[in-house]
């Protein structure tokens, strides 16, 4: 399974209010097509924030991702209850963070990773540190790196060859 923070890992980070109040946040595309090839294989992805947004909300749902948990100020109480809900261990976890809440999970799970420009203890407790920045491609590049571990990139890659 494949837990993702939101802010600094989906997103850039950045949280961008309209005159209106609303927030906003901007989303990278190859981000979104690596989750949906993720749950394509059959693997499963979750997205596990410290905030409340009904953008993310709605962009769990665009992707397909079924377990949202918002509004988890300590996240490691959070991923525990993820981990029962769905029935697997942390070492089956592939977890993506980038500042001191996320440090926990990275610690717990089976694979940790951060983004480039993650937090220096996010990068410290991860096996993996991207070379994109968060909200720039970092998901689609884990995402690829472990597909590519399993062996099943090149199988996706050459359905699109043809």
């Amino acid at each position: 399974m494949l837990v993702m923070d939101v802010d600094g890992v989906l997103s850039d980070g950045r949280i961008v209010y309209s005159d209106q109040g609303e927030e906003i946040k901007a989303f990278h595309v190859r981000d979104g097509s690596g989750i949906k090839l993720w749950l394509r294989q059959g693997k499963r992805a979750a997205l596990l924030t410290g905030r409340q947004s009904e953008i993310v909300k709605r962009r769990g749902a665009e992707l397909g991702i079924t377990a949202v948990i918002q509004g988890a100020d300590d996240k490691l109480p959070a991923f525990e209850t993820l981990l029962r809900d769905q029935g697997v261990t942390a070492a089956q976890v592939a977890y993506i963070g980038d500042d001191l809440p996320d440090v926990p999970l990275l610690r717990r799970c089976g694979f940790a990773a951060t983004v480039a420009d993650g937090c220096a203890e996010a990068r410290a407790a991860a096996h993996y540190v991207t070379q994109a920045a968060g909200g720039r491609g970092a998901v689609r590049e884990v995402i690829e790196l472990m597909l590519r571990h399993q062996g099943s990139w090149q199988k996706i890659v050459a359905e699109y060859e043809r």
